[in-house]
């Protein structure tokens, strides 16, 4: 439900890019499960285990009123027709190469997906006027910010890895179309996602896969405890939700443009070796034994940023909502996923 128990606009039409991704996923069953018609759109590319993706793919399927196109973003054919023939009347693009690291190893897919993508989706709000579109921008816009909690009229400017600066663009990007246009648009900068059906990519999917393959772990901290690295670990539902309640609230115009910016975080930040404990202590929970990961701390990546805190006064003005799932109820719910996905004998 939307804001104030306020349901969905079943009568729209949601177009969801990168809907086989884990941000994807839930955000089309939601809206699946509130009755609405739900048009995706996934290249499914090998960036992280295929399988997993048309798995999510599979329990969207039964769900009479979503059609998926196995298609790419950054083909401009591919959006024009899909906007031509489904006319949207609500976007939300979060298709996206995502990873600050691999960003540095293969930046031309960040380019083609998360700039040339997004200008395509922008092109097909432009030619179908749509109610409003939502795309994910990152907490990594915020770079070497040492403010904390970050605000979204902090000072944005100096990103520290590529990624980071395709996602700034894309706010650029946003509010030029908002400005030249005025098709209303909302970027969402989201802090650390995580859950079942989440990203192999990321730390705690990882860690979680070297335990049981009985191999170390490695922490890019410096093995500094004292200066850990903070992250605002955000749990999937708490984000589903903050998106749900901010579709059928369109930006409305200030400056004479319809466009703004919200944190999506938990607004908690914890120590890195604080969230790796909770997840020994959630796989013991759940195999019944003491579990504790072989480490070895190695220097930060480049491209790390020492801490994500968000600020989410701007998000609970607007809609009445702050995430608040804590990471003991959060990883739990991904460790037991994990061990029933994986066929882990418990």
């Amino acid at each position: 439900m939307g804001l104030d128990n306020k349901p969905l606009d079943i009568k729209k039409t949601y177009l969801v890019t990168g809907a086989a991704g884990f941000i994807g996923y839930f955000l089309s069953k939601k809206l699946l499960e509130e009755g609405c018609r739900v048009i995706g759109i996934d290249n499914i590319n090998d960036y992280y285990d295929v399988d997993l993706k048309y798995t999510r793919l599979q329990y969207l399927d039964p769900f009479e009123k979503f059609t998926f196109i196995k298609g790419d973003i950054s083909d401009k054919e591919t959006v024009t027709k899909i906007f031509n023939e489904y006319k949207p009347n609500i976007v939300v693009n979060l298709a996206a190469q995502a990873g600050v690291r691999y960003s540095i190893e293969n930046p031309d897919v960040y380019i083609q997906s998360n700039i040339v993508g997004f200008y395509n989706i922008l092109e097909g709000c432009r030619n179908n006027p749509v109610d409003h579109l939502v795309y994910a921008s990152s907490s990594s816009v915020y770079g070497a910010n040492k403010k904390v909690p970050f605000s979204e009229t902090d000072f944005v400017d100096n990103p520290v890895s590529l990624y980071a600066s395709t996602k700034k663009s894309n706010e650029l990007m946003g509010y030029t179309y908002s400005h030249l246009y005025k098709i209303p648009a909302t970027g969402l900068r989201f802090f650390t996602v995580y859950g079942p059906m989440g990203r192999p990519d990321m730390a705690y999917f990882g860690f979680t896969q070297k335990y049981f393959e009985g191999k170390p772990i490695k922490i890019f901290n410096n093995g500094d405890f004292e200066n850990d690295l903070y992250r605002d670990f955000t749990y999937i539902d708490d984000i589903v939700e903050g998106i749900i309640r901010l579709l059928n609230k369109p930006s409305v115009e200030e400056n004479g443009v319809p466009h703004r910016i919200f944190n999506i975080g938990n607004n908690n930040p914890e120590k890195l070796m604080v969230f790796i404990e909770t997840l020994e202590k959630c796989l013991s929970k759940t195999l019944g034994k003491e579990v504790a990961f072989e480490k070895i701390f190695e220097p930060i990546k480049p491209g790390d940023v020492p801490a994500t805190y968000a600020s989410t006064e701007l998000l609970e003005k607007a809609v009445g909502f702050k995430p608040t799932t804590t990471i003991d109820c959060g990883i739990q719910q991904f460790v037991d996923w994990y061990c029933e996905y994986y066929q882990i004998n418990r």
